[in-house]
């Protein structure tokens, strides 16, 4: 009798214990849940389409492993008539450059321009990323740039003097912070405080360094297709010389492996000392110039990635 009712406790502990495990599974998942997880950043990504709007750079890179080739051409001034159809005929510059990412954040290119014979290499750091919701609402990219001219002084024969006689004579730099946000999948604003140094300059009373703002937008208007517009406001007087902000508008068309800009502005040079230094033509006057930006992309090394 007594085995049997040893038997009987014995058993009901068992199944109470048992009982008594399940509920403390069920409290320590209840306080589970009740802990807020931490959130897994989700990045904002394409808030350009291109690494350059028209003439200015953007906060996007290049895929890791990606090398791009780049053509950029501009014509001569549409208000030269039709005997110069339009500026199509003569007065164009071109530039060919080669950027390069391995890890889809550090970026190193090259260029040469025909206009002034310029050399120039530069690198961009994605600093931020911009991610959805309000984490980080801005993606930030830093850029540096160095520019060499091989132009000879065409006065060095009649003055004597050649004002290239010093090799430091023939650089320029320029330095960006460029701040963008992609309010939606249709619409993105980008902000770049930027300088640009002189080495050397025309005239005694001009300054080395030139302050601007560039200002530059894309707004979708199909899958593939978008508009562009950019601007440049120069902050300090830095030459007695005159020249103006930077202008231009432009359409974005993505093929695949290639994306396609045809645009209109006011500059004639492609990299930024002339752009935003440089610039001899006042769009009020329509002295505008049709252009174009092709770019191919390769992937060398690896599979190709979300920027």
């Amino acid at each position: 009798m007594i085995k049997k009712i040893s038997l009987i406790l014995f058993s009901i502990s068992i199944c109470f214990s048992i009982k008594l495990k399940a509920q403390d599974d069920d409290m320590l998942k209840m306080l589970e849940d009740s802990i807020p997880k931490k959130k897994t950043k989700e990045y904002v990504y394409a808030t350009f389409k291109g690494k350059r709007l028209i003439n200015f750079h953007t906060v996007e890179m290049p895929g890791p492993n990606s090398l791009e080739f780049r053509i950029s051409h501009h014509f001569g001034d549409l208000n030269s008539g039709s005997y110069n159809f339009w500026g199509l005929d003569g007065g164009a510059s071109i530039r060919l450059g080669l950027e390069y990412s391995k890890n889809g954040r550090f970026e190193v290119g090259v260029g040469r321009s025909s206009l002034e014979k310029n050399y120039d290499g530069f690198l961009k750091y994605k600093l931020i990323k911009q991610t959805i919701g309000r984490q980080q609402p801005f993606t930030i990219t830093l850029f540096a740039g160095m520019y060499y001219t091989t132009l000879h002084d065409p006065n060095a024969e009649s003055t004597g003097i050649d004002r290239y006689q010093y090799q430091t004579s023939r650089l320029s730099y320029a330095y960006q912070v460029i701040i963008a946000r992609k309010f939606n999948s249709r619409f993105s604003l980008q902000l770049s405080p930027t300088m640009v140094h002189y080495n050397i300059v025309d005239k005694l009373a001009d300054k080395n360094d030139l302050f601007a703002v560039a200002l530059a937008t894309r707004v979708k208007i199909t899958k593939r297709i978008s508009l562009e517009l950019e601007y440049e406001y120069r902050i300090n007087d830095y030459s007695v010389v005159k020249y103006y902000d930077a202008v231009g508008v432009g359409i974005d068309i993505e093929t695949g492996g290639h994306v396609f800009q045809i645009f209109v502005t006011n500059c004639a040079g492609m990299i930024e000392p002339q752009v935003y230094g440089h610039n001899t033509s006042d769009w009020q006057n329509m002295e505008l110039k049709i252009g174009f930006n092709i770019s191919r992309m390769f992937v060398i090394g690896g599979k190709k990635k979300k920027k």
